[in-house]
């Protein structure tokens, strides 16, 4: 086999992995989706308009009686403190997915190429009436990607 990123047996984590799932999925019952629509028509937060949000919810924090009774402070303060707390975890979030989706990008490619070396040695070895149905599928758009001279790799 001329390609092997990662080997991975995933046969007794999975309980645990899908118990942490489930957890995660519990605890985010409370979070909202929104749809692309939604997405497109909500104000961003960006680092800038960050600033400025922190610095109003401080001075409004200071001039509160000056606010109409219904400016609901609390609701603004306490949005910004399940901001922050969410952040972190967030990104955490996003890593372990990014790093799940590059371990599975990793054994496709896997699965790819030592499926591509498979059926080269079918063909080498005269196993004509096995290759057919996978020749076929192969004409089907599903191409070996061209190897480059001087990159290590055979052809």
């Amino acid at each position: 086999m001329s390609q092997n990123l990662i080997s991975l047996d995933l046969a007794e984590a999975l309980p645990e992995f899908d118990a942490a799932l489930d957890t995660i999925d519990r605890i985010l019952k409370a979070f909202v989706s929104l749809d692309a629509e939604q997405m497109c028509r909500l104000s961003k937060l960006g680092d800038k308009t960050e600033s400025f949000c922190r610095q109003t919810v401080a001075i409004l924090d200071q001039n509160h009686q000056a606010l109409p009774p219904g400016f609901d402070l609390e609701e603004l303060k306490s949005d910004l403190v399940a901001f922050d707390q969410l952040r972190p975890r967030a990104n955490r979030l996003e890593a372990l997915t990014s790093k799940c989706a590059d371990t599975q990008t990793a054994l496709g490619s896997d699965i790819l190429s030592a499926s591509y070396d498979g059926y080269a040695l079918l063909k080498v070895f005269g196993k004509a009436d096995n290759v057919a149905p996978l020749r076929d599928s192969l004409r089907s758009g599903v191409r070996r990607p061209s190897q480059k001279p001087g990159n290590g790799s055979t052809a």
